[in-house]
């Protein structure tokens, strides 16, 4: 049995770009199942957030841990970034390369690609090149990339920003599946609306700071800080 990686321990974390403060200082506990939503305007420090957790970017000052060894723990996470990463293969070579990367054979890293293809509705292009998919193809090929490994913790930036409202609806259902699933979704996004559909629980950002946290019901009907507030009502936040 795998150990679990949660709870993941963030303790005054702080990240530095270019002598500016982005992020911080922020400390937080993700423990428990389900959907966080990392929620905030545009240039809240969302996406610093989610890598900082992750370990894409290097603190500045504090920590994150995890429940077990860091390398442990970043192997059994993933990534989604608001713009899909593409490569020039097949979709179903591109589902399949973390697979192949953890040492899978090459038939069994595809053949576990094409049903997890099918489960995000990708079964119809997997012989396909990537770069020919539509924007909400994409994004469900990065998603299904990640989840082939069967990540314990996912996170995803925004991964809905640019698309329609069907692709939107069929990416949403995705991540109810994976959440139901036992997967543990840590997802940024600036829309209201979807936060409302997907949170179990919120992080609401704003310049870099963490102003309030807790389960989504509470969050949504009764804000605590006049900055959640404001952004729950379609107000600017400078």
């Amino acid at each position: 049995m795998v150990a679990p990686i949660l709870p993941m321990i963030m303790s005054q974390a702080v990240l530095r770009r270019g002598g500016h403060r982005i992020l911080g200082p922020v400390t937080l506990t993700l423990e428990g199942r389900g959907i966080t939503i990392v929620l905030g305007p545009n240039g809240a420090g969302k996406t610093s957030l989610l890598r900082a957790m992750h370990g894409l970017d290097r603190l500045r000052s504090g920590s994150v841990s995890w429940a077990v060894p860091t390398e442990a723990a970043r192997k059994r996470q993933a990534f989604v970034f608001q713009t899909p990463i593409l490569m020039r293969r097949s979709v179903r070579d591109c589902i399949a390369f973390p697979l192949t990367l953890a040492g899978h054979s090459r038939r069994d890293a595809r053949q576990q690609a094409s049903a997890m293809a099918e489960r995000v509705g990708l079964a119809g292009h997997l012989d396909q090149p990537a770069q020919s998919l539509s924007g909400g193809e994409r994004q469900k090929m990065a998603i299904a990339r990640a989840l082939v490994c069967a990540p314990q913790v996912l996170f995803l930036d925004e991964p809905c920003a640019n698309l329609d409202g069907r692709s939107t609806a069929e990416i949403e259902a995705i991540l109810l599946a994976a959440r139901e699933g036992g997967t543990r979704i840590v997802m940024a996004t600036h829309n209201v609306g979807q936060a409302r559909r997907l949170a179990d629980d919120v992080l609401f950002v704003h310049r870099g700071l963490l102003h309030e946290s807790g389960p989504a019901a509470g969050f949504f009907s009764n804000p605590q800080t006049p900055e959640a507030r404001a952004h729950l009502q379609g107000d600017l936040l400078s």
